[in-house]
């Protein structure tokens, strides 16, 4: 299953994409990352079997292991890709918001963009560990 990052706005070289970078080498399945201007852009054709997850505050607060139990089961169940969409600096449009099947939050706070990238691609590849059973992920 292909994990598809959609996000609005460009992060440049700095360390947020340094970040980025280093989590999705690590993740084992394939990684696309899509970036779209802050405002119009055209968002990559959605194939069937897709699952999109907008990332926003309003959404649901998984654990790790719960994020991991979601993918593995869109995977077993022949999903090919699972999108996530991060919007822009003021959110995701009502267009990006009506397509999603999921919302996904990383708490009531709100983060910049920039750094939900960063937060995604780490959970992402936690959840791929866990599916692996990797010793990456420990409970406390």
């Amino acid at each position: 299953m292909r994990l598809h990052i959609v996000a609005r706005g460009k992060v440049g070289r700095g360390p947020e994409q340094e970040l980025v970078d280093r989590y999705v080498k690590r993740i084992s399945w394939d990684v696309q990352l899509s970036e779209l201007p802050e405002h119009g852009g055209k968002t990559p054709k959605v194939a069937d079997q897709t699952k999109i997850i907008a990332l926003d505050e309003t959404g649901e607060n998984w654990t790790s292991k719960a994020f991991a139990k979601v993918l593995n089961g869109w995977r077993d169940n022949g999903v090919r890709e699972a999108r996530f969409l991060i919007g822009a600096a003021d959110g995701l449009t009502n267009e990006e918001r009506n397509s999603a099947d999921h919302f996904f939050s990383f708490g009531k706070a709100t983060w910049p963009h920039l750094m939900a990238r960063a937060m995604l691609a780490e959970q992402l590849f936690r959840a791929t560990a866990i599916i692996a059973n990797h010793p990456y992920h420990r409970e406390g």
